[in-house]
Parts: C-alpha cells; sequence; structure tokens
C-alpha cells in the first residue's frame, strides 16, 4: 500500500486523510481542493508523467507488469479515470478506492480468479487497440462469473472492434437482460446496429440510453450520427449540437455536424464544420510547417500546392475546383494518388503534378482539395457542374474503340463493389454500398446489351464466372490506373455503378452514369432528388429503405430495358423539382404538384 501510494505522489496517510475529508467536506469540495494536483488526477502535468514518476523513484517499470508478455500498465492510466470521473463527485470515494485496490492486485492475473482483474485488464487493452486479446479476457472473466453486465458490454464493444457484429449484439442483448437500466450498454448496441444498417433499431437503443443518462454527451452525438444515416438532417444536427453543449471540443460531432448541413443544403455553416476532420486521428496528411494554408484570400504572384487528401472518389469530385484556383495563381502544383497522376495532369492549369508523398517545388501556400469549396464560398447554386471537367486521352479512347467495335448493341460499364479499407465504420459502410455481381443478374434478362466489367480489387474476381444470359466482358487486367479506366469508360454508352470512385469519374467525364444507391448516402447525392447537382450526367437510383437492393435493382433494370428498345431520354437524369420549388418561393407562389403535367420528369 505505501509503495503504490508513494508512487502517486502521495503518502498513505495522505489518502487516508483525503478520504476523511469526504466524509466531511463532502466531495464536491474535495474535487474542488485538489482537481489541479496532478497526483490526484493522473498527473497531467507535460512535465512529470508517470513513466518519468516512476524512473525518479528508482522504481523498474517491470514491477508493475501484470503479464509477462505485455508492456506494463502504468499508474497513470487508472487515475485518469479519477480524473474523467470526477466531474460526478458523489463517485470519488468508491473510484479511488476501486483504483488503490486493483493497483494492489495479484501481479499474475493468471493466478487470479477476480474476474474484475481480467475486466479490468481487458479495457486497458482494448484501450491500447489491442482487442484479440482484451476479448480473451473478457471471456476470462466471464468464465468465472458469467452473469456480470458490465464485462458482457466490454465484450460486445471489443467484438464490435473487430468487426464480429453479430456476436457483438449477442453479448450486448445478454448485459442487457441481466441489467435492463444499463445506459452504456443501450449505447452500444445502438452503435452496433448503426453499423450493421439496423438505423431504426439503433435509433431507438440509443434513445433509451438517453432516457437513463440524458446528459451523455457521445449518446447524443451518436443518436445524431444515425439520424444522419437515416436522412433527418435537422433533427441530426439538433442532437449534435446538444453534444457539443456538453463536449465543445469533441471534433468527431462537429465533422458529423457538417455533413449534416451539407445533406441539408446548407452549405455556409457546413464546409465550417467539415473543416474539423483535419483534427480527427484518421487525417494522416502531416502539416506542412513553415508554409501558409491557403482560406480564400487573394493568391497573386505566389504558388499553391493543391493536396489530395481521402479516397481517390473524393479527389475526382473536387478536382474540379484546380483550373478555377490556377487561373488566379502564378503556379498551381497539385498532389494526388499515384493512379490519378496521369490522369489529372491533363487538367487546365496545372503547373506540376506529382504522386502523394512525393517531393514538390516550392510552393507558398497550400490547400487540400476537399477545402477548396468553403475557400471559395460555394453555395448549393455555385456548384461548379459543367458538364465533362476532365478528358481521356484520345489516343487511349481511340485503341479502346477499335477493341470494343466488334461488341454489337449497348455498351454499359459495370462496377458492384468499393475498395478495401482497414477503417471500421469505413467497412461497415462499404459493406453497406456495394454488392456482388449476383445482383445484377436481372440485367442479364435484358437482349441486347454488352456488359463491360470496370470493377478491380478482389470482387473483380466475380467477373470470372458471369451469370447466365450476360454478356460480359474483362479487360481489368488492361486498366492500370485511372486514366486507361477513363478511356475505357469514354469508350462506353453507359455505365452503371455503385457509389464508388468510377462512378464519380464517369460524371467528371459527363459520361451517362447510374448510381445505385444506398439508403444512408451522404450530401453529393441529394435525397430529394433523383440527379446531383455536383455531376449533370448522374441518374440516381436509391433504396428506399435501408439494404433494400432490390427495388433498386428493379426499377434500374426497366429504364436499362426501355433504353436498349431505343428511349434514349432514359440516359438524361430526371428533372429535379428541387430549383422550381425554389423559384416559386421566391415569387411567394407555391409549386405545381408532382403530377402535374409542366413538373413531370423528363421520363415520364
Amino acid at each position: 500500500m505505501a509503495d503504490a501510494c508513494e508512487l502517486i505522489g502521495l503518502r498513505r496517510r495522505q489518502v487516508f486523510r483525503l478520504l476523511r475529508g469526504l466524509k466531511q467536506d463532502g466531495a464536491t469540495s474535495l474535487v474542488s481542493r485538489h482537481r489541479s494536483n496532478p497526483a490526484i488526477i493522473g498527473c497531467r502535468s507535460k512535465s512529470a508523467p508517470w513513466r518519468c514518476r516512476l524512473r525518479a523513484s528508482g522504481v523498474s517499470i517491470r514491477d508493475f507488469h501484470f503479464m509477462n508478455d505485455s508492456p506494463g500498465l502504468d499508474i497513470g492510466t487508472y487515475f485518469q479515470r479519477v480524473l474523467r470521473h470526477a466531474r460526478k463527485p458523489r463517485s470519488l470515494p468508491g473510484l479511488i478506492w476501486k483504483n488503490l485496490a486493483y493497483l494492489l492486485a495479484p501481479r499474475r492475473p493468471e493466478q487470479s480468479h477476480d474476474p474484475r482483474t481480467w475486466n479490468n485488464i481487458g479495457r486497458t487493452l482494448a484501450a491500447r487497440g489491442r482487442n484479440e486479446e482484451a476479448l480473451a479476457c473478457y471471456d476470462r472473466a466471464l468464465a468465472d462469473q458469467g452473469d456480470i453486465p458490465q464485462t458482457l458490454a466490454n465484450r460486445g464493444r471489443a467484438l464490435r472492434n473487430l468487426d464480429r457484429l453479430d456476436e457483438a449484439e449477442t453479448s450486448l442483448r445478454e448485459a442487457l437482460r441481466l441489467k435492463p437500466d444499463f445506459a452504456n450498454a443501450h449505447r452500444e448496441l445502438g452503435n452496433v446496429l448503426d453499423y450493421l444498417g439496423r438505423f431504426e433499431e439503433a435509433e431507438a437503443s440509443v434513445r433509451t440510453a438517453l432516457r437513463l443518462q440524458p446528459e451523455d454527451a457521445f449518446a447524443h452525438f451518436k443518436l445524431g450520427y444515425i439520424l444522419y444515416h437515416l436522412g433527418r438532417a435537422t433533427e441530426a444536427q439538433a442532437s449534435c449540437r446538444t453534444a457539443l453543449r456538453l463536449r465543445p471540443e469533441n471534433r468527431d460531432v462537429r465533422v458529423v455536424l457538417g455533413h449534416a448541413l451539407l445533406l441539408a443544403g446548407q452549405f455556409e455553416e457546413g464546409w465550417n464544420e467539415f473543416e474539423w476532420r483535419w483534427r480527427e486521428r484518421e487525417v494522416r496528411l502531416r502539416p506542412l510547417l513553415g508554409v501558409p494554408y491557403w482560406n480564400g484570400d487573394a493568391i497573386g504572384d505566389r504558388v499553391i500546392l493543391l493536396v489530395a487528401e481521402q479516397g481517390h472518389g473524393d479527389t475526382l469530385q473536387f478536382c474540379r475546383y484546380v483550373p478555377q484556383i490556377a487561373a488566379h495563381a502564378r503556379r498551381t502544383v497539385l498532389a494526388v494518388q499515384p493512379s490519378l497522376v496521369r490522369l489529372l495532369s491533363r487538367l487546365p492549369g496545372v503547373s506540376e503534378i506529382i504522386a502523394s508523398g512525393g517531393q514538390p517545388s516550392s510552393f507558398d501556400l497550400w490547400c487540400t482539395l476537399m477545402s477548396l469549396p468553403h475557400a471559395v464560398g460555394t453555395t448549393l447554386e455555385t456548384i461548379p457542374a459543367t458538364t465533362s471537367y476532365l478528358t481521356a486521352d484520345p489516343a487511349d479512347v481511340a485503341h479502346w474503340r477499335e477493341r470494343l467495335a466488334s461488341l454489337a448493341g449497348l455498351r454499359v460499364g459495370l462496377c458492384w463493389a468499393g475498395g478495401r479499407t482497414r477503417n471500421l465504420r469505413q467497412i461497415a459502410n462499404d459493406r453497406r454500398r456495394s454488392i456482388t455481381l449476383d445482383t445484377l443478374a436481372p440485367f442479364g434478362e435484358i437482349s441486347g446489351v454488352q456488359f463491360i466489367s470496370l470493377q478491380k480489387g478482389p470482387p473483380a474476381a466475380e467477373a470470372a464466372r458471369p451469370l447466365q444470359g450476360m454478356e460480359l466482358h474483362d479487360f481489368t487486367e488492361d486498366l492500370h490506373d485511372f486514366a486507361d479506366t477513363a478511356a475505357l469508360i469514354d469508350s462506353l454508352d453507359l455505365v452503371i455503378s455503385v457509389d464508388t470512385a468510377v462512378a464519380h469519374l464517369a460524371g467528371a467525364l459527363g459520361k451517362p452514369v447510374w448510381v445505385l444507391n444506398r439508403f444512408d448516402t451522404d450530401f453529393r447525392w441529394p435525397r430529394d432528388r433523383d440527379d446531383s447537382p455536383w455531376y449533370r450526367s448522374v441518374r440516381q437510383f436509391r433504396q428506399p429503405t435501408p439494404g433494400d437492393w432490390h427495388s433498386v435493382i428493379g426499377r434500374a433494370r426497366g429504364a436499362l430495358q426501355q433504353l436498349a428498345a431505343g428511349d434514349h431520354s432514359q440516359l438524361r437524369p430526371p428533372l429535379s423539382l428541387r430549383p422550381v420549388r425554389r423559384a416559386y418561393q421566391r415569387l411567394g407562389r407555391k409549386p405545381r404538384s408532382q403530377g402535374d403535367p409542366q413538373c413531370s420528369s423528363v421520363n415520364e
């Protein structure tokens, strides 16, 4: 006991004096008196980190290893929990005793039969991203005592982090069976259900958590994210703002708020909040120190570096701003993904282009491509939406047209799955946006159509076993970068794709593209229209409910059948009613109903 107290900067008698003070003065006064004491709050002071204190005390960190094959679990980790919960003074006495007891727990937990020891070690391992080991600890704790709701909830979280979502749901529901008023388990279950795309169930679960803990900032944030997935942008904004009132510094909430604002067409505030993505841990782009970041001021006689930031589709969408920026700069240097270098070198105004991670020549300013709408103040009405802002190499296009000349009938490119990633949330998004080639089987029933695979990556292997009745041609081994893909797309009549970089590429080329879209899409594909303000050649076929690909494929098949029969109006996206409504609102009049012939779609 004395050794542990000494290491946390307190003598044993000081600890007991503090605990006696809880009874005499109350926990609130203790928190007030000792909030600034690094010994109590986990040594927040940068000048005295816990490892430095251990070294200064002459005690080997090995003395505090709980397992021979894992890093030491230093004392500061546990007392930081006390700080986090000190906002609730009544919990402070129990937390102090709990942490002190944990510090004095057996050094070798494999000799312990206390499930709390295994649970706490699992939590520490999970905090370090070692979820497989954490799961083993939770399972050991449950083997000793199988009815601990907290351990079951922690196990569910570890399983979710391992993308074992069905098992995670089972573990969390068992925790709630044992403890129905367990707010954190309700919240985590909502998180798992959101990953599974069961948004309405997720909303109900998180709302239950909020009834139990109305001031839970993370639950309000999670509710906002779920409502965003449900397309209820105004409600999502309200939930995010509540979360920010409780935790103003939360960058993740700011980013989701930005997405919800953009989805609602509130671009000015939306772009401002979207800039908070720079503070997310997932952002790998290192700051370019010593060079000012461009925020939209006059560039003048200076050189600007424009940097690709996230996925290939994002780069293809926002590179449309490059000619506009280049027109006002002395030189424009573009840094993009290697597979996009050859294609984007054809953009007007690009003085130099390099692959991401390369060394650019000297420059005076820099900005990311996804920040350009914020820098130039883009609104819904001022989106640069020219018919085509990218072009394929004419020689490559001629080459592909010659290769495809023998294919009689309508030539349609297909892309049915997105790219792979290690990010758990992106994995969940990709699972919802992607389909298999088998899902497109109804297209094979249409005569007079030749299908060309545009699918790359592991899902491309499905093209080796084409569906019965479908004429599917696979040239993807000859597609080495996006310039090759652009030339092939330019030789087609139509592209049908899920929400991937291929859809963005076809739209940027001005090629007719039908986007088979999931229900929970983002601001690029507005929910109340079947076209897109970002691409004039896009036509959307969106899920009416989450996961309903059957109706999407059915409507696309009907349109493709009409196109193959000669109705070329199907290539054009339907007329959006949103601009019509705006015009009538400015005139103070009500728009005609959708059934009115003057307001009907061009395809009806």
